[in-house]
């Protein structure tokens, strides 16, 4: 194979559900990454939690990178390329570079016995090949879906982060917070820091961690944040982060970070306290933290696209999520008319995460999205009809042409809001990128 969509497809071919396929478990891609010979040869910080997980690896590897460290970062789904998954100081890795990997992963695949990986197993073992090969000196993985029996758990974290602990992949992970959390603690090693910036983190993560003698740091009890005071004439600009460090608690007074919204203090906070907990194998000085937060961006994540009218990009698909959206919607200022386009997966609960936007919307903008997961958007229609959500509602055949339109209706004192899947937000972007 010599190229990147062929490898891509090669992938997807492997497991009987193509990219789509889900299949949790830990043998697969340990038997691969035995033949492959993978060993740890730098800190690794793995990254789980239903929401966060993307903006927390962002900031740590922004903080890293300006540390002077090489970092490599794998996250997912991409937006645009399939590039954009494995990083290397911020940069996605070049075609070269993954097609290398690719080929040294299925060799070893062939070797264990054709074992048949699952697309994320794949690009897995992959990503850790180009940061073996880049020499990294620190590795940031993020859970795809759980945690216990997630591709990634097959690696040893130095340090582990739960974000947040919400409803979503119920099929999977099971029908409630205390079951998903069991699955997203297991990320957790023993006698390893696990932190968590849940503020109520369910019993189950909490019994994991005491059963396997993690070191368990918590959000409120362990580090945390604290917002200024109006009546303590503090400055409004800044926001204070505090840290159990040793015997001592720290406390430091740093700029909001770059991402918007109240939730991403919980995300820099917890940030702080994982490279606090490896400081003695990573330590890196206020001087890489302070414009490591300040500067960090991340496509779809609120992401606020300059000029008129306003255009809002997220990828938030869960009830969580997307209540947190709704908040920073709230915060945004006044516009005429709020056009909502919308794709979604069916293994959501769609009515559930779209209730936050009850009568908030003008106009539904809705799109199809292709595959097996995919909901029509006729689907979509029904929902927004029968929760009583307000507006006008408008079927589309892709997010592309949805995006598209709402541009066209939209005034410039309006604004546009594409989310519900990172395929939404993907074909918004290119809708976006095309000249009008």
């Amino acid at each position: 194979m010599k190229n990147i969509e062929d490898w891509l497809a090669h992938l997807e071919g492997l497991h009987p559900k193509g990219q789509a396929g889900i299949e949790l478990g830990l043998d697969r891609i340990r038997r691969v990454k035995d033949a492959l010979g993978q060993t740890q040869h730098c800190p690794v910080i793995i990254v789980g939690g239903t929401n966060g997980k993307g903006s927390t690896c962002a900031y740590l590897e922004n903080i890293i990178d300006r540390a002077g460290y090489k970092v490599g970062c794998y996250t997912s789904p991409h937006l645009l390329a399939y590039n954009e998954r494995v990083r290397l100081n911020g940069r996605s890795v070049s075609d070269e570079a993954l097609c290398a990997a690719f080929a040294r992963v299925e060799a070893a695949r062939r070797q264990a016995g054709d074992v048949a990986l699952t697309y994320f197993e794949f690009g897995t073992l992959a990503a850790w090949e180009v940061f073996a090969a880049a020499g990294v000196e620190a590795a940031i993985l993020e859970v795809g879906l759980g945690g216990r029996l997630d591709a990634v758990n097959a690696y040893e974290p130095d340090v582990s982060i739960v974000t947040t602990i919400a409803l979503d992949h119920t099929d999977w992970l099971g029908p409630d917070r205390e079951s998903i959390g069991f699955e997203k603690a297991g990320i957790y090693r023993a006698g390893k820091p696990a932190l968590c910036a849940d503020p109520n983190p369910p019993q189950s993560l909490l019994d994991h961690a005491a059963a396997i003698g993690a070191d368990l740091r918590l959000i409120g009890r362990d580090f945390g944040f604290e917002r200024p005071s109006a009546e303590t004439n503090e400055n409004r600009l800044q926001w204070r982060w505090w840290c159990r460090s040793g015997q001592q608690v720290l406390k430091r007074a740093l700029a909001y970070p770059g991402l918007r919204g109240p939730i991403q203090l919980y995300n820099a906070s917890v940030v702080l306290a994982a490279l606090d907990a490896i400081g003695d194998r990573l330590p890196v000085t206020m001087q890489a933290i302070r414009p490591g937060l300040i500067e960090t961006e991340l496509s779809g994540r609120f992401q606020v696209i300059p000029g008129k009218p306003a255009i809002v990009l997220d990828v938030g698909h869960n009830p969580q999520a997307i209540k947190v959206l709704a908040d920073n919607l709230s915060s945004m200022g006044f516009f005429n008319r709020t056009h909502v386009v919308l794709g979604m997966l069916n293994d959501k609960d769609i009515a559930g995460a779209l209730q936050a936007l009850k009568d908030k919307v003008d106009t539904w903008h809705l799109a199809t999205l292709d595959g097996p997961r995919g909901t029509s958007a006729e689907t979509l229609a029904g929902i927004v009809s029968a929760a009583g959500l307000g507006g006008e509602v408008i079927c589309y055949p892709s997010p592309e042409v949805a995006m598209q339109a709402a541009k066209g209706q939209a005034a410039e004192s309006d604004r546009i809001l594409a989310f519900g899947s990172f395929y939404t937000v993907a074909g918004a972007l290119v809708a976006l990128r095309k000249k009008s």
